[in-house]
């Protein structure tokens, strides 16, 4: 049994592998504030279909060095059709790489920072069927309001509760999943 959501190779297996498990590596956080910026208003699954190019195209999601993109990045990525050529993302993701070197400078990590949303520990739900996950949370509320006032662009409250799915920051697994069980397990560790 997996998550209604997960019904094609690519996305079964970033359900089976990725989806929900804790996130603690500064690029790993990099790169979904990254892609759950781009994804806004597509398809996951159109993101995950260009992750390996993002991953090329934003230097593997090293913030200290997308932070020092200028003009010239910036009209590469506007002709780089593996991405989102959207110039309001790209220039999004530049200040967002900035934004989150200021965090890592105030708190050590950013991995230090987010994590405080949910006091440090994965939020475990139970969910039985899709109609009942939400779409934002008074946790994705406050991370939304702050990181936009740290500097942040693209992190609404639905785009920083699904980057809270995504990086296990709370576990939205149907219960019934075969996974729910497993990133509990990984949270633990």
């Amino acid at each position: 049994m997996r998550c209604g959501w997960a019904r094609n190779e690519l996305a079964i297996r970033y359900h089976d592998e990725e989806w929900g498990v804790p996130v603690h590596d500064e690029r790993r956080w990099f790169e979904f504030i990254t892609l759950e910026g781009a994804q806004a208003g597509l398809s996951w699954d159109t993101i995950l279909r260009k992750r390996d190019a993002y991953r090329r195209a934003f230097k593997e999601f090293e913030p200290a060095r997308v932070a020092k993109f200028g003009d010239r990045d910036v009209t590469r990525l506007l002709a780089d059709a593996g991405i989102v050529r959207n110039r309001l993302k790209i220039n999004s993701a530049i200040g967002n790489a900035k934004a989150f070197l200021a965090v890592q400078r105030e708190f050590a990590t950013f991995d230090d920072y987010i994590w405080r949303f949910v006091g440090g520990r994965p939020r475990i739900n139970k969910w039985r069927t899709l109609k009942q996950l939400p779409a934002r949370t008074a946790e994705s509320d406050a991370m939304s309001k702050e990181l936009i006032g740290r500097g942040f662009k693209f992190v609404g409250s639905t785009i920083c509760y699904a980057m809270m799915q995504a990086t296990g920051m709370v576990n939205d697994h149907m219960v019934d999943c075969e996974r729910y069980r497993a990133v509990i397990r990984s949270a633990e560790k």
